[in-house]
């Protein structure tokens, strides 16, 4: 089945063709690890996990290459703020990123390089990039002539007079340019440093990228992905030193980005503070919903996190389990069994929906055409069969990755204290005649896999098929 990739570069779907059949190569960029992630930081976690696993269905192989910047002015503050040494607090955030993901039920990528692990691979670059004249050392800085590559600006669509409009720069009288970035910087004693041919110092953020890619996949990848607010300066800088230092127009063949999570009328941010951790949602929703819920919008538009939608993912999650509850509730069958299989092994509608841009809207929907079929089919056969196109299309998405009986035996999505909750509302709308509002409530259970029994000693409710 034939894939299709929007491009940021060329601002179309195109057709993705890798440069080596046998093996995809993938970066995407991770987390400057100096708090815990937000749940817009999960955004792409999430949604290039969905890319990971389609790419690891059609084509061989797939290396994925995700990195961790654990060197960053804002890590710096944070440790000296916290009065903890600067490594420490980033190995806790990394720690606690990859735990938080996981979570949401991303697997890991093929290599998930840091930062200061490839001081001598960023040194080395900029110094490739100084002999080829697209760089130069002043001040103890070391900056990239942006006028010297013709082709900066092809990613973001900007022209040189517009790069200063909404960059954050810092126009320096060390350079030559205003529009110039820095490469590497000075460091004094009470901040990381390595030494380097212009002093001791560290780099910058733009260089990391170009040297990791470059030196676990290659001077060329197929695709490269972050979020939408990457693609300028972060991803335009990168890709203007990738192809100076490789002297190769072709760094990167196709650029995708999600768009950002919303929280209230704002972009989700730190800077802002209107942010929602993936830690706290934890502690009232499974990862499996807070997964569901970010796949519920195509992967490039924005996408507006509330309580609601929230609700939404938790019922249509029900939903699907309660088919797969239906059709076999002796069955431990998860997704996790229908791991990178063959293409065939997986629901058309699914892989179709999928292999159209990422289209998770209507993978889902697929989903749920699925499970109508479990529901409408009596044929034992029929049913078994269908169950397990549901499970193979629950893998490529990352969901129904827990057996259904213990899914609805904790009550699925629906906390017991929750529960308990709706049973009085329930009680005291019966005591006030208020029957229509009961069985609203009784109904609203059943449909979340929980049945209710009045008994002379009370209400008791139990998981459905369990």
């Amino acid at each position: 089945m034939d894939l299709s990739l929007h491009n940021t570069q060329s601002g179309h779907k195109e057709r993705f063709h890798p440069l080596d059949p046998q093996r995809v190569t993938m970066y995407v960029c991770g987390p400057t690890v100096y708090n815990l992630v937000h749940i817009g930081n999960g955004r792409p976690a999430v949604v290039f996990d969905v890319l990971y696993r389609l790419l690891s269905v059609l084509y061989p192989r797939v290396d994925y290459v995700r990195n961790i910047t654990d060197i960053d002015d804002k890590i710096n503050a944070a440790a000296q703020s916290n009065g903890e040494p600067i490594q420490a607090l980033a190995d806790r955030y990394s720690d606690a990123y990859r735990e938080d993901i996981a979570a949401l039920g991303v697997l890991p990528p093929s290599q998930e390089p840091r930062a200061t692990e490839h001081i001598v691979e960023i040194i080395e670059m900029i110094q490739t990039l100084i002999q080829h004249g697209h760089a130069y050392a002043a001040d103890g800085h070391v900056l990239f002539n942006v006028p010297s590559d013709p082709a900066y600006g092809s990613l973001s669509h900007r022209s040189l007079e517009d790069m200063l409009d909404g960059a954050r720069v810092d126009v320096a009288p060390y350079k030559k340019d205003p529009k110039d970035f820095v490469l590497w910087k000075p460091s004094g004693p009470d901040l990381p440093g390595w030494d380097s041919p212009w002093g001791r110092g560290r780099p910058g953020w733009h260089i990391e990228c170009s040297a990791m890619i470059s030196k676990h996949l290659g001077q060329s990848i197929d695709i490269h992905g972050g979020g939408s607010d990457l693609a300028f300066p972060h991803h335009e800088n990168e890709a203007a030193q990738s192809r100076c230092a490789n002297q190769n127009p072709e760094y990167v063949r196709y650029w995708l980005h999600n768009g950002m999570l919303t929280l209230g009328q704002e972009k989700m941010s730190k800077s802002v503070g209107n942010i929602v951790t993936i830690r706290e949602l934890l502690e009232t929703h499974s990862g499996e919903v807070l997964r569901y819920a970010l796949l519920s919008g195509q992967y490039r538009s924005q996408l507006a996190w509330s309580g609601d939608l929230l609700q939404q993912a938790s019922a249509s999650l029900d939903r699907l389990y309660q088919a797969l509850l239906d059709s076999d509730p002796d069955s431990t069958q998860t997704s996790s069994d229908f791991a990178a299989g063959r293409p065939e092994d997986y629901p058309d509608g699914v892989l179709a929906a999928l292999c159209d841009d990422l289209n998770t809207p209507e993978a889902m929907a697929a989903m749920h055409q699925l499970a109508g079929d479990v529901y409408r089919t009596r044929d034992t056969g029929a049913r078994i069969a269908l169950r397990r196109k549901l499970l193979a299309g629950g893998w490529l998405l990352g969901i129904l990755t827990r057996p259904c009986s213990a899914y609805f035996q904790s009550g699925g999505n629906v906390e017991p204290a929750e529960i308990e909750r709706l049973i009085e509302q329930r009680n005291a709308a019966r005591r006030e005649g208020n029957f229509a509002r009961a069985d609203e409530i009784r109904d609203a259970l059943i449909n979340r896999g929980i049945e209710l029994e009045d008994t002379r000693d009370g209400t008791r409710w139990k998981v459905r098929g369990v």
